[in-house]
């Protein structure tokens, strides 16, 4: 068997030969040596340059080094981090983790703390978030409030598990108001006082959800016990969408006291229980509280022993009770109407 070269050479004629063999010794006479003259290096026959080794191993070389990059250096995406490399994600998480401040997540929540009284003392934002985030920053730059824009990660894990649509905000604690605020906020809406009592609501959902509730149907507060009870939390924040930062809630230490307190100051208590007359044909007219029972257990039987009625809703179906947050919606908008109809 011959070699490539050995067959093409048996194959060329003698004056070929001889052309090539005075070429050679013309190139050796000059100082030619392959590889390091030919820079434009040698041609396949289907016309694509075939690059040498020594340009190979330089271009390896530049790339590995360029921009004063290391070899071990890893390109934007690559990793846990989207656009992040493992150094700056874990910078960021520990900026973010420092301490057990409370936080709020969703753009509706972290737009009304900004608009609120509260103080916001830090903001984030997911890298290209777009709509209502970009008013956020700008909100957040008018404001004077710090702004970080960091990989959705660092976000998901502040969250844990919890929708933040790709905005989360540290926050002061929540104040809870006093039974006066209430009072002062019905005044200055020239109407009835109207409050909503919770009896030992658990569920920061159904917290937010009543205080959202409250807010759109003009409620002019909203009562929580301080035990067996959630508290403001950013949950309830979440679930509320911003309404947390406009209506009073009073944290009381006795419910039952606190209704005694509510009779003095000339409101009527109505329970939302079963056994009770219809929502629609009770009288709900005048200064009213309505009291909200917890979950699993309704109201407990000493605070239903201080209303002075007690309210039921129609149940048509084979489930024989409304979850507590739709329960206080219907009551709430039926005051509204009512109260709208004498302003007519």
């Amino acid at each position: 068997m011959y070699s490539r070269l050995e067959d093409r050479e048996r194959t060329m004629s003698k004056g070929q030969n001889k052309y090539r063999a005075e070429r050679m010794e013309k190139q050796a006479e000059s100082g030619f040596r392959k590889g390091k003259n030919q820079d434009k290096g040698s041609r396949r026959r289907d016309g694509y340059k075939k690059k040498s080794a020594g340009a190979t191993r330089d271009m390896k070389e530049r790339q590995a080094g360029k921009y004063g990059r290391s070899r071990d250096w890893k390109p934007a995406g690559y990793g846990s981090g989207y656009g992040y490399r493992e150094e700056d994600l874990r910078r960021d998480q520990e900026a973010v983790f420092d301490d057990g401040a409370e936080k709020i997540f969703g753009r509706n929540p972290v737009i009304a703390a900004l608009r609120g009284s509260r103080e916001v003392e830090h903001i984030y934002i997911a890298r290209g978030s777009e709509g209502s985030a970009k008013q956020i920053a700008g909100m957040a730059k008018d404001s004077g409030v710090p702004l970080d824009f960091v990989d959705r990660e660092v976000i998901n894990a502040m969250a844990r598990g919890e929708r933040h649509q790709g905005v989360a905000a540290r926050v002061s604690e929540y104040s809870y108001s006093t039974i006066q605020d209430v009072f002062k906020r019905a005044e200055e809406s020239g109407e009835d006082p109207f409050v909503i009592v919770l009896d030992e609501i658990s569920d920061p959902h159904n917290l937010g959800a009543v205080i959202r509730t409250a807010e759109c149907a003009g409620a002019h507060g909203v009562i929580i016990p301080k035990r067996r009870a959630c508290g403001l939390t950013g949950v309830a924040a979440k679930a509320s969408a911003g309404a947390i930062e406009s209506v009073p809630v009073v944290r009381v230490t006795n419910i039952s006291r606190t209704l005694d307190e509510l009779k003095e100051l000339g409101l009527w208590i109505a329970a939302c229980d079963m056994g009770g007359q219809l929502y629609y044909k009770a009288d709900l007219s005048g200064p009213l509280a309505v009291v909200i029972g917890s979950e699993g257990s309704g109201i407990s039987k000493l605070v239903k022993d201080k209303c002075d009625f007690t309210v039921s809703m129609p149940l048509k179906g084979k489930v024989n009770s409304l979850n507590a947050s739709n329960a206080a919606a219907v009551i709430m908008y039926e005051v509204r109407r009512r109260r709208d109809m004498l302003d007519e």
